[in-house]
C-alpha cells in the first residue's frame, strides 16, 4: 500500500533550539498545534492544508520564538521569516496559508519582508 498524500497549501517551521525555547517556543508549538487541529488547518484534518513541523535553530537566536514559512504562490516559492511569534500570529499566519492570503507584515523580517 503506498503512502497516503495530502494536500498541502504551506509548510510552518517552529524553531525548538534552546533560545527561542527559553523565550516560548515550546509553550507555542503546543499551543499553535491544539489550535491549527481545533481550526481544521492541519493538513491532516478534513479541509485542513497546512504542515507544521518543529525545526532546529533558523538563525535568530536572540529574536525568538522565531517561525518560518514556505509555500507556493503564483508559480514561485514565497517565505515569511517571523520574530518573536505569539500565538495570535502564528494563527493568522497558518491561515494566510491555508486561505492564500497575504501573510502578515509585523514581526517579519527578511527576504520577502513587506
Amino acid at each position: 500500500m503506498p503512502a497516503r498524500y495530502f494536500r498541502t497549501a504551506g509548510h510552518l517551521l517552529v524553531c525548538q533550539n534552546g533560545n527561542c525555547r527559553a523565550r516560548g517556543a515550546d509553550l507555542l508549538m503546543l499551543a499553535l498545534t491544539r489550535a491549527m487541529e481545533n481550526e481544521k488547518l492541519m493538513y491532516y484534518k478534513a479541509g485542513g492544508s497546512v504542515r507544521l513541523t518543529s525545526s532546529g535553530c533558523l538563525g535568530a537566536c536572540s529574536h525568538g520564538p522565531v517561525v518560518a514559512c514556505y509555500r507556493e504562490r503564483g508559480g514561485a516559492l514565497e517565505q515569511g521569516w517571523y520574530e518573536g511569534v505569539t500565538l495570535p500570529l502564528a494563527l493568522e499566519i497558518a491561515r494566510a496559508v491555508h486561505e492564500g492570503a497575504d501573510l502578515p507584515g509585523r514581526q517579519r523580517y527578511g527576504p520577502d519582508e513587506d
